[in-house]
């Protein structure tokens, strides 16, 4: 990274020098990852073959399965690793930042090889992992569109749990009354932008700290749909909750392709409108006069409001935005998950999407892959449990809060965020 300083001369006039800057927070975070893997592998060894399942049976096309040495696989992988690791302080010490293929490689390469461990002895089916990975990603997909939405406008979204919890709550209620999901698909976003206007009064029109707000509006939802679940959804489950579900809808010829079929072409209607949200945000962002307009009162309100853009209303549309969005992955737990609604059901996964927005760096697509990241690890965590590795199950719980935490620390400090989010915006 280069950076400019000012230097005063003997003769008073003002030059510029040239400080460049190393940076070697991402390969010290490859080097600690790659450590405790070697150590892993080196105090807990595992022996035998681990076999790899590529088929999936709603796939017309077989594929075979790949057995694999446990201890000697490690090990190579491990060596890769170090190459990787090595090739990041390289860049870093001649003044360059790690590419990012090259940190998502080394991701992937770390985790086929903590797999490889796992399943000494054992199967990985590849297809159901990745599926189920996906599906758990859905709702911090949502989320963190959301999130990045209403902090590219200025706001800062900490409510996304309460968008998600009082969606699913609107989902399960509307689709049990009508037998529609769609009209449940309808209510989360309702849901989520009841939420999110009741942020956006407070935190524009009367400049409340936006953070304060946020958290308690999830304490508010949650008591909330808490308070109704025991007085209106328990007395009448069948009636009220008791939700209509989409099922997946198989598209001919690209459900059948093997691995990646069954994870992108046989899937529900809300993970079909998540690929399409994500490419009209990510699209729209940067590519559209809204996503201009919103980049504008974001970074620079000021700016934006002597070129004739209203900066409070656009933030306040769009923070309305943001919480539709959110409200649909609210959706994904009640009209696809689980058939009804449960207190308290979205566990923090608002959050996480919040923590996935800051690891994406504020984008769309960036936030995509680091909620689908969180979604893997999350499913990872079940799989190995039936593995039985050695691996105490207190600590299987608290792996996908262990990766949000070391990938915001690890990379959080190296980005910034929209300038003027958090900050209100006051017209002289």
């Amino acid at each position: 990274m280069t950076t400019f300083t000012q230097t005063e001369a003997a003769d008073g006039t003002v030059q510029l020098a040239t400080v460049r800057e190393r940076h070697f927070r991402t390969p010290i975070v490859l080097a600690v990852v790659t450590v405790l893997l070697a150590l892993l592998f080196l105090l807990a060894p595992r022996s035998g073959t681990s076999i790899f399942v590529l088929g999936d049976r709603s796939s017309a096309i077989a594929m075979p399965d790949i057995p694999l040495p446990t201890t000697v696989t490690c090990w190579v992988l491990i060596g890769l690793l170090l190459l990787m690791t090595a090739l990041a302080f390289w860049q870093a010490w001649n003044y360059r930042r790690p590419p990012l293929w090259l940190i998502a490689l080394f991701g992937v390469v770390a985790v086929f090889a903590f797999l490889v461990w796992a399943a000494a002895g054992g199967v990985v089916p590849v297809t159901s992992l990745l599926v189920g990975a996906v599906s758990l990603s859905v709702p911090l997909v949502f989320g963190a569109l959301g999130g990045v939405i209403g902090e590219r406008a200025g706001v800062v979204n900490v409510a996304i749990e309460g968008q998600l919890l009082l969606g699913a709550f609107s989902a399960a209620l509307l689709s049990s009354i009508t037998g529609s999901p769609f009209v449940g698909l309808i209510g989360a976003m309702i849901g989520g932008v009841l939420v999110a206007s009741v942020l956006a009064v407070f935190a524009i029109k009367y400049l409340v700290e936006q953070v304060i707000v946020g958290v308690v509006l999830n304490v508010l939802v949650t008591g909330l749909t808490g308070f109704l679940y025991g007085a209106l959804l328990a007395p009448n489950e069948q009636e009220l909750n008791t939700a209509a579900r989409f099922t997946r809808i198989k598209i001919p010829v690209l459900g059948d392709i093997p691995i990646i079929g069954p994870v992108l072409f046989n899937q529900t209607v809300i993970v079909y409108l998540m690929f399409v949200t994500v490419a009209v945000v990510a699209w729209g962002l940067y590519r559209t006069r809204w996503g201009l307009r919103l980049r504008a009162v974001g970074e620079h309100p000021k700016a934006a409001d002597t070129v004739g853009i209203r900066v409070n209303p656009t933030r306040f549309w769009n923070v309305l935005l943001a919480g539709a969005i959110a409200g649909i992955g609210g959706a994904y737990f009640t009209l696809v998950s689980v058939p009804q609604f449960g207190k308290e059901m979205t566990a923090g996964l608002g959050f996480i999407a919040l923590a996935a927005v800051i690891f994406g760096r504020w984008d769309p697509i960036r936030a995509t892959l680091a909620a689908l990241l969180f979604g893997f690890v999350t499913n990872l965590q079940n799989l190995l449990t039936i593995l039985k590795t050695p691996i105490p199950g207190e600590f299987m719980l608290m792996l996908p809060y262990l990766v949000t935490l070391l990938a915001v620390a690890g990379f959080a400090g190296q980005i910034r965020a929209p300038a003027a989010s958090g900050k209100p915006y006051i017209k002289n």
